[in-house]
């Protein structure tokens, strides 16, 4: 007899295991285990897949982007340009590791360059903007390319995009 407050203990022998979820059970899984085994990619393949959407989402343009507009042809070529020259020092490209401070296209397709060095210092002060003039100049489309160096503000690691910062193990 059960009294108010009190609960009722009942022994028992066992008890029956409750049935474990499976990925088959799931909804809108339909492949069995065998077609599956044949439908699997290696790591490599996931991982190429994954970079190729990454690379396609990544050079998707902007719409209605005039070419020396950032996003636009002219603009984008010139700074793939620029990204093709390393810093002897340090293996990053020196857009990435944020020396390029502006690039600016006049409607003519004159280019200005402003850019700095991690320091005034720095074994290619004399020969780095001759060799980014030189190469912003060589991009088709461009008439004529000038190298601005400027020291203020003075460059310092915060200026490093995500990609070179990884590349140097800061991240």
């Amino acid at each position: 007899m059960n009294q108010p407050g009190k609960i009722a203990v009942t022994q028992v022998d066992a008890v029956a295991t409750p049935p474990r979820a499976r990925v088959e059970d799931a909804q809108g899984a339909s492949e069995t285990p065998a077609a599956e085994a044949a439908n699997s990619e290696t790591m490599d393949e996931k991982l190429e897949r994954k970079r190729d959407y990454l690379e396609g989402f990544l050079s998707k343009k902007p719409q209605n982007v005039a070419s020396d507009q950032p996003g636009g042809d002219l603009y984008e070529a010139v700074v793939a340009a620029l990204k093709e020259i390393y810093d002897p020092e340090i293996p990053v490209n020196i857009y990435d590791l944020g020396l390029i401070y502006a690039v600016e296209i006049s409607p003519d397709a004159d280019v200005a360059i402003s850019m700095t060095l991690t320091t005034p210092h720095c074994p290619v002060a004399e020969s780095m903007p001759g060799e980014v003039e030189l190469r912003a100049a060589s991009v088709p489309g461009v008439r004529d390319a000038q190298v601005n160096l400027i020291w203020d503000p003075p460059w310092d690691p915060g200026k490093m995009t995500d990609e070179a910062r990884l590349e140097l193990g800061m991240l």
